[in-house]
């Protein structure tokens, strides 16, 4: 069931600074949509719709929490607000999470899910199957990318926007306390570690770097401590190698999450302008040649 809000005047999607160009419409807020099934279990999102009388751009929004925790409101509700004045629709999901570190890959499927549901329901929601991005932050930004990579090209997204993505999944592996000990211990030294290694390989975006991928912005702080700054920079060298379109916006003295550049406005700000800024561009209605 859907439920409308039409005044949200109380809830914080409206409670940050503005960055569209016109005045932004209060969305309306769905919650525990199901947008597929993955064998028993339902895949879930919410969403913030605008009413607007053209049809709008839509994010896609992947939560991170290093692959076996994490919440589709929780983690990224700072996104929210800029992208609702700015009226996008955006549609924050939850997917399959890792019991180990062999499952890493289960959400990828889930994201590709995702992007179906939200090009099959255009009509219903008011937006552009044509003009739809991905956000995903943290581990969320490695399966946006990964899903990108494996969307067909007639299907594929306008752009991705990666905050403090890990894209080489086997060198977190090895040294970064981001991936969790225990999950590392269970396989290091066991005659499983070469497969795990190999496959994590596979599901390193960095890896899987060819012509033709969509714009991406690299949004990353300094001096993050668990997922490397230069994870985001070396991403990026790869992208630009293969004739990819890459942008990377340092967010400086920034550490690991948005929750933390929360707290500090001199660190927010400039990342969810740039973000706004970034998508308006590369969402912007294609010219249909005569």
């Amino acid at each position: 069931m859907h439920f409308g809000l039409k005044a949200l005047s109380a809830i914080p999607l409206l409670m940050s600074m503005s960055y569209a160009s016109a005045a932004p419409t209060a969305p309306e807020l769905l919650r525990n949509i199901e947008y597929g099934r993955a064998g028993d279990v339902s895949l879930r999102l919410d969403a913030g719709i605008p009413h607007l009388r053209e049809r709008v751009p839509a994010v896609i929004i992947v939560h991170g929490g290093a692959w076996v925790t994490g919440d589709r409101r929780a983690n990224v509700e700072p996104l929210f607000a800029p992208l609702a004045d700015a009226n996008f629709a955006w549609f924050s999901i939850s997917y399959r999470l890792a019991a180990n570190i062999t499952q890493f890959g289960l959400g990828i499927a889930d994201v590709v899910t995702a992007v179906h549901f939200v090009r099959a329901h255009a009509d219903e929601y008011g937006i552009d199957p044509d003009r739809i991005a991905i956000i995903g932050e943290s581990a969320g930004g490695q399966l946006a990318a990964m899903a990108a990579l494996r969307l067909d090209p007639t299907e594929q997204v306008r752009a991705v926007v990666a905050l403090y993505t890990p894209s080489d999944l086997v060198s977190l592996a090895k040294d970064s306390d981001y991936v969790p000990k225990s999950i590392r211990d269970s396989v290091r030294g066991t005659p499983w570690e070469g497969l795990v290694l190999a496959g994590l390989a596979q599901l390193s975006p960095i890896n899987q770097v060819r012509r033709g991928m969509p714009p991406f912005l690299f949004i990353h702080g300094t001096s993050d401590a668990l997922v490397p700054y230069s994870q985001s920079v070396n991403m990026c060298d790869r992208m630009r190698a293969a004739g990819d379109t890459c942008e990377l916006f340092p967010v400086e003295g920034g550490g690991h999450g948005l929750r933390w550049w929360e707290a500090y406005p001199r660190l927010a700000q400039p990342y969810k302008r740039k973000m706004i800024d970034w998508l308006k561009l590369q969402l912007k209605p294609q010219k249909v040649s005569s």
